[in-house]
């Protein structure tokens, strides 16, 4: 067996005058060299091989179809046009190699191929027609059906074949995974709308957007009105404050005594004192 050497370096303890430190050290080791893979180099092989027919497909393709379009329009944009021919079927192999996992979407991808190839073929056709050598231009029609031809074999040779089921089950976790992405820019959409939903409210009706004026965050205190109480009768702190405040009171300590006693709990302090600061302006309704 063919083996390889290997130089690693790890770290040794070294002992001097009785003290003992981690050192570098290098270790030279032996490792199987794995067979050659012959199957792998032969598929290499062939993939080059198709892909400088592609190159060579797409040359003469461009060649032909540009020189004949150049008859009516100038030659930068009869070439350029000439390469979409060839482009769009090469396109859509990749296509169909990146659907190769979901074999619905994949055969669309090749039926779109073959129409653009057989446009090709029939442009390349047409020029050595015209031109008077309708050999040539089957020849040159034959030269994209072969490059076609020989990677639509190489993608299915590649491609892992899949039952029915796995085919399914594919198709139904790309499906949630479209869900979620799909899911997040419509999540951003309601957030936005909702949020300019509510700037407007506050801005039509600005007392309903804060609870206090001099404040805007709210109190835990505060009844919220989107929120049902459980005892619609309920001395609130706020209604407290205010009878405390018409009792005579105007110390905050003696307010928030009373609140606790009117209402069976202990108040904030600073809920009483921002209530009470709000009689005094003249600011509470």
């Amino acid at each position: 067996m063919k083996t390889r050497r290997i130089v690693r370096e790890r770290l040794v303890p070294h002992t001097v005058d009785g003290r003992t430190r981690l050192v570098p050290d290098e270790e030279v080791i032996e490792v199987p060299v794995p067979p050659r893979d012959w199957d792998q180099i032969a598929l290499n092989t062939v993939t080059v091989i198709v892909t400088v027919l592609v190159v060579v497909c797409v040359a003469w393709s461009t060649v032909s179809i540009g020189d004949l379009l150049g008859r009516v329009v100038v030659a930068p944009a009869a070439y350029g046009a000439a390469a979409v021919f060839d482009l769009a079927w090469i396109a859509l192999m990749i296509i169909e190699w990146l659907a190769r996992y979901t074999p619905d979407r994949a055969r669309a991808a090749r039926n779109g191929g073959i129409a653009a190839l057989l446009i090709a073929m029939g442009a390349v056709g047409t020029h050595g027609w015209l031109f008077g050598d309708a050999a040539t231009g089957i020849v040159g029609a034959v030269v994209s059906g072969l490059a076609k031809g020989t990677w639509t074999i190489l993608l299915d040779y590649q491609a892992a074949p899949l039952s029915r089921r796995d085919a399914a089950f594919f198709e139904q976790e790309l499906s949630e995974a479209a869900v979620e992405l799909a899911r997040m820019p419509v999540r951003r959409r309601v957030t936005r709308a909702r949020a300019l939903v509510e700037a407007e409210r506050i801005a039509l009706d600005p007392d309903r957007g804060f609870a206090d004026p001099d404040r805007p965050e709210e109190s835990a205190d505060d009844p919220d009105a989107d929120v049902l109480t459980i005892r619609p009768g309920a001395l609130t702190t706020k209604d407290a404050v205010r009878i405390a405040w018409d009792s005579g009171i105007r110390d905050d300590a003696d307010a928030a005594r009373y609140v606790a006693k009117a209402t069976g709990k202990a108040p904030s302090p600073d809920t009483v004192a921002r209530y009470m600061r709000m009689l005094r302006n003249g600011l509470a309704s």
